[in-house]
């Protein structure tokens, strides 16, 4: 299903439907400059957050607060950040009537690593935050969050477990696998070097601190996908 992408700035009436996607922080762990990496998912008044943790928390209820990692250096802090709003954090999926967040294997490091692909208004959204691996599944994706550890090179774990893939490599890939929108959402101090000299990527774009993406409802045959 062919899905329009449309970019624009200024706030947009809410309407009954709307997916919105908030990227709340686009950093690594321990950025410098970025809050951590994390996507506030709202369909109607369902409200659901994906990693993040302090400075990148959402105000207001959630049904649910989903990660990547259950094991990552963050999940203390992200643990405190839900279980104030009475929730416990978990990998894994969540449905509802007209939202579907499935979480995915990841090629990253050695314990289990997830992605999640959000299923919403004839759209396929992917919030992959760290691979060492491109992953296959996010193929013909409306529009896929990705990892932006590295600039130029792949950073590679010791021992061979796992790593982050770098944002000319992701580009790459990307295009590869004909996403129609991509954007870097866990930038790492070498992008942040890159960004500085004045770098920018082949294809894709940055993410923005507080940014929403809009993916309208409609009943006919296409959506719109807007940043605000």
């Amino acid at each position: 299903m062919p899905v329009e992408i449309l970019a624009g700035r200024g706030r947009k009436r809410r309407r009954v439907g709307d997916l919105r996607l908030w990227t709340l922080g686009i950093g690594a762990m321990a950025s410098p400059r970025f809050a951590p990496a994390g996507l506030l998912v709202e369909r109607s008044a369902l409200r659901v957050m994906i990693d993040g943790g302090p400075a990148a928390e959402p105000a207001g209820r959630l049904a649910a607060w989903l990660v990547t990692d259950e094991a990552s250096e963050l999940m203390p802090r992200i643990r405190d950040c839900a279980q104030a709003r009475g929730l416990v954090p978990y990998a894994g999926s969540f449905r509802a009537p007209g939202l579907r967040i499935q979480h995915r294997r990841v090629v990253h490091t050695n314990h289990p690593t997830f992605a999640y692909l959000i299923l919403a208004n004839r759209a396929r959204v992917v919030w992959a935050p760290e691979f060492l691996k491109f992953p296959a599944w996010a193929a013909n994706a409306t529009l896929v969050f990705a990892e932006a550890s590295s600039w130029s090179r792949p950073i590679r774990f010791r021992a061979g477990v796992g790593g982050h893939l770098d944002v000319l490599a992701v580009a790459k890939e990307a295009q590869r696998h004909r996403v129609r929108r991509l954007v870097f959402a866990h930038i790492g101090r070498p992008t942040i070097r890159a960004l500085d000299r004045g770098e920018s990527p082949p294809f894709g774009e940055f993410g923005a601190e507080g940014r929403c993406y809009l993916i309208r409802g409609r009943s006919c045959r296409s959506a719109a996908v807007r940043h605000s």
